[in-house]
């Protein structure tokens, strides 16, 4: 009995052993998991898998003409001065740009960016019915200076920066495909003999960056594509951060929510500028790189702003650069102590915020950097510089170790004599100088026309980084994605997201911004004056969202 009574407790005392130990070792494994839920965004931002799940869910549907004008419940009065409004904006609009309406609906049907861009333009239940009746054209025949004129002669104010290329105006791009293309005329489009202007582009380049090693491919999205892969090859781990809200480009990994048919892998989505963020990252022993958009300094957090997504009026962006300086130096200092890669892809902001880039402008030097848009003068291009350990593609030692990464058109003759007139243009005192009160000249831009706005009563307001621009809205409402068609209407010409993205470039002066803040404001006053801002007593915000996902429950039954 007594022999029989001890076995049995030295058994349960190895089998509460075998489990503390088994929840000591597996406790560390807990707390990380934890805690990189923690480090997530609360929202569907932050949750990639559910943001997935919930994009599949969500049903299409369409509202018809009273449902369109009357969405809000607003008074018979109100939907008299919408519906008036609108076919009147619609009737000077189809006027004013018949051609190039005509153009673009023709070419619609073979064109699947067309498609996508005028689907997506406005919150999705309003979309048929505003194609149906409220058309816009997407061809232009010239530009001169700021401006942009379309088939039918019509001038525009162009705002697009031509998604971020445009920092120095029209003429300079043209100026510097003509020079490039003079400069390689002779040796033409040869493919893989280099010209000799690439010498010098890679000298500019390790200087600018202050990075060893330079490469050149198609675009941004295979530049950041490719620093991934080497920051993995290098590190021997698997994983990259990206923060919420961040673009940078359309592949899997970097691309883990809605608009990535696949599922997220080797991708931790962590929240911007957060303790919990930078506790990951010293925890994990997995992590390859931290991949960093400058831009977000613009709205932490949040993806990047459109009108199809322009439900309420709770969209809002505000740019503190100590904060956000103070979070790229915690970040280096992480990824330094962890032996994480820290990758700044400027292929959008690029040599908007100084002449040096967002390294030079937040004082904070990256172990890769990503850049593309306006550095191929005006031509399509994609740029890596890292240092020299980093860089390398192939293992002496074991030489079928290697890192692949060509691309047929990567350093293209004509794409490297754009980019050398670029560089030339860069380097002037001139250019330096347009520098120097950058920021300062940009936010007295953006408050006087937030006072401009305020005086007239408007619900618009405006916020900036540097020459990247973005409109928020002070009231709750269901109709604010309309104002980018008032916009048009005034000469003002935005990129298909709409009023989330106005982008100015260095060569508009004050006499082009003052034009341009008088006919915003006119677009404003007569957007309030055809009733898209009414607002029903005790609206709010999260009203609008309730009663949007009661409607679309309401569909799914």
């Amino acid at each position: 009995m007594i022999p029989s009574l001890l076995a049995s407790s030295s058994s349960l005392l190895l089998t509460s052993a075998l489990a503390g130990a088994a929840v000591l070792a597996l406790a560390p494994r807990a707390w990380q998991r934890l805690s990189l839920s923690r480090a997530k965004h609360r929202s569907l931002t932050g949750h990639s898998r559910m943001a997935q799940r919930v994009a599949r869910l969500l049903p299409g549907y369409a509202y018809d003409e009273q449902r369109f004008f009357a969405c809000d419940d607003a008074p018979a009065e109100v939907l008299a001065r919408r519906r008036a409004g609108f076919h009147a904006l619609a009737g000077q609009l189809g006027e004013r740009h018949a051609r190039s309406i005509a153009w673009t609906d023709a070419l619609r049907s073979g064109l699947s960016d067309l498609q996508f861009t005028g689907a997506y333009r406005v919150p999705f239940p309003f979309s048929p019915y505003l194609r149906q009746h409220l058309k816009l054209g997407s061809v232009g025949t010239g530009t001169h200076g700021v401006s942009l004129t379309d088939l039918d002669g019509q001038t525009y104010e162009d705002l697009t920066g031509s998604y971020g290329v445009n920092l120095f105006g029209h003429d300079l791009y043209k100026r510097t495909i003509a020079q490039g293309a003079a400069m390689v005329a002779d040796f033409g489009p040869v493919l893989g003999t280099l010209h000799p202007c690439v010498a010098d582009n890679v000298a500019r380049l390790q200087a600018i960056s202050g990075l060893d090693e330079v490469s050149f491919h198609m675009s941004g999205t295979e530049a950041v594509m490719q620093a991934v892969r080497l920051a993995r090859y290098h590190t021997g781990k698997r994983h990259l951060v990206r923060f919420c809200g961040a673009y940078h480009g359309w592949w899997e990994d970097v691309q883990p929510g809605p608009g990535n048919p696949l599922p997220p892998r080797e991708t931790y989505t962590l929240q911007d500028m957060s303790e919990r963020a930078l506790q990951v990252l010293r925890q994990r022993k997995d992590v390859a790189c931290v991949l960093v958009n400058p831009l977000q300094a613009l709205h932490p957090n949040r993806a990047a702003p459109g009108d199809s997504s322009l439900v309420d009026g709770s969209r809002s962006a505000h740019y503190d650069r100590a904060a956000y300086t103070r979070w790229l130096q915690q970040l280096r200092e992480v990824c330094t102590e962890r032996g994480i890669v820290l990758i700044f892809d400027e292929v959008f902001v690029g040599f908007r915020l100084a002449p040096g880039g967002a390294q030079q402008y937040f004082g904070v030097q990256a172990d890769m950097v990503t850049y593309g848009k306006t550095l191929g003068g005006g031509l399509p291009v994609g740029v890596v510089c890292g240092k020299r350990a980093l860089m390398k593609r192939f293992r002496e030692d074991h030489p079928a170790d290697i890192c692949f990464a060509r691309g047929t058109f990567n350093a293209h003759p004509y794409v490297m004599g754009a980019m050398s007139a670029l560089l030339d243009h860069l380097a002037l005192p001139a250019t330096q100088a347009l520098y120097e009160d950058l920021d300062a000249k940009q936010d007295r831009r953006a408050a006087a026309l937030n006072q401009r706005l305020a005086q007239a009563g408007v619900p618009v307001r405006v916020a900036n980084l540097s020459t990247i621009w973005t409109v928020s809205y002070t009231q709750p409402s269901r109709y604010h994605w309309m104002f980018q068609f008032y916009l048009r209407e005034q000469g003002l010409l935005l990129s298909w997201v709409g009023t989330g993205r106005l982008i100015f470039s260095l060569a508009h002066t004050d006499e082009d911004f003052e034009r341009i803040s008088e006919r915003f404001v006119a677009a404003a006053q007569a957007m309030q004056a055809d009733g898209w801002w009414w607002q029903a007593p005790g609206q709010t915000n999260k009203g609008i969202r309730r009663g949007m996902l009661k409607e679309m429950l309401g569909r799914l039954v």
